[in-house]
This record gives structure tokens, C-alpha cells and sequence, in this order.
């Protein structure tokens, strides 16, 4: 976008300049010079500075300074000092909606780059994940809060590691660039650990440290990690987290709750005891979703939940991003566009029985 162009959104802020400009001069001619309507032509290069970059609202104040004289000398306003008062109006406010205009674009050029950089940021830290991951296809989606934005809370990642296939999934609290920090730390302390500790509790703690290391304040996250092994059973670690959905082969579902509800990371007083690992039964042909609740507390216009163990249905489709893509598409049709906190979700589906191995990306 250009300094002559207007900011995006709606399409009338562009034109409102003109149309006032054009009723102010069509209501003068009809009324004559006793109505006074004159220094009104300067509402134009008003409203071009709110909708315009200072170029627009420049060209806007000039033809509003050739319509005022063009209508004063109509009205014959100019052998008196009215015709003059009125141009002087009119320069005066092209010459503060200009400077008006610079200043946004100064702060719009601000937020544009650190918003950039927040992204770019983002798109480190939540790699795609791989497409095949010992017995397993993975898929994720990600849907943001706020229409057109890429920066957000959740996080995720896939790791096939020695020990199994090990996945985390989490929810930051807060949004921007204290969230995209706070999700370094998960991440890369999960990561780093997932290679190194040969179980899931020990890898909870590993990031559980790191977290209480690194945060300040109350800042916490919520988060279900999972191992998958050879023996057809997912391991579950949760952080006070929703959750996960599990597909069964019949199209059953079932949402496996942990014996105990545990603290998010960040949370936990010192040296307190974790949450404790629940196996479930996980075998071929099975999908296991993990999501954020800015899924299943997405609500619709009557204030209705979005209906997620109603939706298996959607998960048929034999491509695993097909049918994640159908899921969100189908989420967003719930809310009636984006829903009202970010929403992460990430399938897996256990496609063949074998020892976990290296990920694949092809």
C-alpha cells in the first residue's frame, strides 16, 4: 500500500471526502450565499486524512481549496472577508490532516514490522510437522483469533525420538510477542529433552524447569504431551489441558480424562509432584486429536459450543490435511468466522504397526 492509497477496509471511507465535497457544493448552489455553507468544504480534506495517506489528503485539499473559490466566486463572496475566511478554513484543515496523516503512517509502517517480525518469529518455532512419524501421519491446523493474524498462543511439535514418537501441544496464556517468547521456552526445552530422557514423566520435568526457570509473573501454559511406542497404546502427560479426542476404527469417540487434574506449566510450586501418565489403548487405524480450547469453547451466534464428538464424521477423509482442513473449515461455519481464541489441532493417525524411526518428510 502506497501514501495515495487508502488503508484497507471499507471501501466508502475512500470516497466519503468526494461525496461530502460534492453534497456541500450542490446544497450552496441551491440555497445561495445566505446559508453560510462555505467553510464546510473542508470536511473533505478532513475525512481524507482519516481514510488516506497525506498524498490523497493533499490532492483532497486542493480540490477542496478550487471548489471553495469556484462556489465563492458563484456566490460572490469574495468582496467581503467570508469568501477569504472560508479558504483559510479549508487550508487549515488540509494542512493538520496532512500531518495527521504522516503520523499514522509512521505508526502503521511501526506495527507492520514488529508484527513481521513476531511472525517470522512464529513460523521458527512452529515448524510443520513431519508427514509421517514412525507408525504415524501427522496433520495440523492452526486457526488465529483475529482475522488476518498469525500471531498467537498455541504451539506443537512432533518429535520421533528413540524412545517413541513424542508430541506436545499447548496453549500459551496471552497473545503477541510475550506469547511467541513463552512458547521459545516450551518448545526448545521440550525439543532438546524429548531426544535426551527415556520417559514421558521425566520430559514433563525437564520442561516444567525450564518454564519455572525462564517465565515471570503468572504466566502459564496448558499442555498434553503424548508417546507413542510400538506396543499400540499412547502415553499421556496433562498440564491442565482439554482432553484429547480419540477416534476408535468403529467411529466411536472418547475424550481419555487423566486420574488427576494437574496445574499448567509455570504453576507448580517447587519441587511438587507432576501430573500422572495414563496409558490408553491406541492401535492401527485409530486417529488421536489434540487441540487447544479455543476449539471446543468456540461458540456459534446463540451461544451454543462447537460440537467436536459430533464431528468424527469429518474425519473420514482418507488424507489426514483434507480432513483437518474440513474440521476447521467446519469450526469456522460454527462461529461465523474466526473463533474467539486461537485454535490449534493436530491429528495423528496410527496407519501402520513398526518400531518408531526417524520422521519422514516425503
Amino acid at each position: 500500500m502506497t501514501d495515495d492509497e487508502p488503508p484497507s477496509g471499507p471501501r466508502i471511507l475512500a470516497w466519503t471526502p468526494m461525496a461530502v465535497m460534492a453534497v456541500i457544493a450542490v446544497v450552496d448552489v441551491m440555497a445561495g450565499p445566505g446559508i453560510g455553507l462555505l467553510p464546510l468544504v473542508s470536511l473533505g480534506p478532513a475525512f481524507a486524512g482519516l481514510a488516506g495517506g497525506w498524498r490523497r489528503t493533499a490532492v483532497i485539499g486542493a480540490l477542496a481549496l478550487l471548489l471553495c473559490v469556484g462556489l465563492g466566486l458563484y456566490n460572490g463572496l469574495f468582496v467581503k472577508p467570508r469568501g477569504y475566511t472560508a479558504m483559510a478554513s479549508v487550508a487549515g484543515v488540509t494542512g493538520v490532516g496532512i500531518a495527521a496523516a504522516v503520523a499514522r503512517s509512521r505508526r502503521e509502517a511501526e506495527l507492520a514490522s514488529v508484527r513481521s517480525i513476531a511472525e517470522v518469529a512464529q513460523r521458527v518455532l512452529l515448524r510443520p510437522v513431519p508427514l509421517t512419524a514412525g507408525p504415524l501421519q501427522a496433520a495440523v491446523s492452526y486457526t488465529s483469533a483475529v482475522a488476518q493474524a498469525r500471531i498467537g498462543g498455541d504451539l506443537y511439535e512432533v518429535v520421533a525420538s528413540p524412545h517413541g514418537v513424542r508430541v506436545i501441544l499447548g496453549d500459551v496464556q496471552g497473545k503477541g510477542l510475550a506469547a511467541v517468547e513463552t512458547a521459545a521456552v516450551v518448545l526448545g526445552a521440550f525439543r532438546e529433552a524429548a531426544y535426551d530422557e527415556p520417559d514421558l514423566v521425566g520430559l514433563g520435568e525437564r520442561v516444567e524447569r525450564s518454564v519455572a526457570r525462564e517465565l515471570e509473573g503468572e504466566r502459564f501454559v496448558t499442555a498434553v504431551l503424548a508417546e507413542i511406542g510400538s506396543d499400540q497404546e499412547v502415553t499421556l502427560l496433562n498440564y491442565g489441558h482439554p482432553a484429547p479426542m480419540l477416534v476408535r476404527r468403529d467411529g466411536s469417540t472418547d475424550f481419555p480424562e487423566p486420574p488427576e487434574f494437574a496445574l499448567p506449566l509455570g504453576l507448580s510450586a517447587p519441587g511438587a509432584d507432576g501430573p500422572e501418565p495414563y496409558r490408553v489403548a491406541f492401535a492401527p487405524g485409530e486417529q488421536l486429536l489434540l487441540y487447544t480450547d479455543g476449539v471446543t469453547e468456540a461458540r456459534d451466534r446463540e451461544g451454543r459450543f462447537y460440537p467436536l464428538g459430533e464431528r468424527t464424521h469429518l474425519l473420514k477423509e482418507p488424507d489426514a490435511h483434507r480432513a483437518l482442513e474440513a474440521l476447521r473449515q467446519d469450526l469456522v461455519r460454527h462461529t461465523g468466522g474466526p473463533p474467539g481464541d486461537d485454535a490449534a489441532m493436530l491429528l495423528l493417525r496410527y496407519h501402520r504397526h513398526q518400531d518408531p524411526g526417524p520422521a519422514s518428510t516425503g
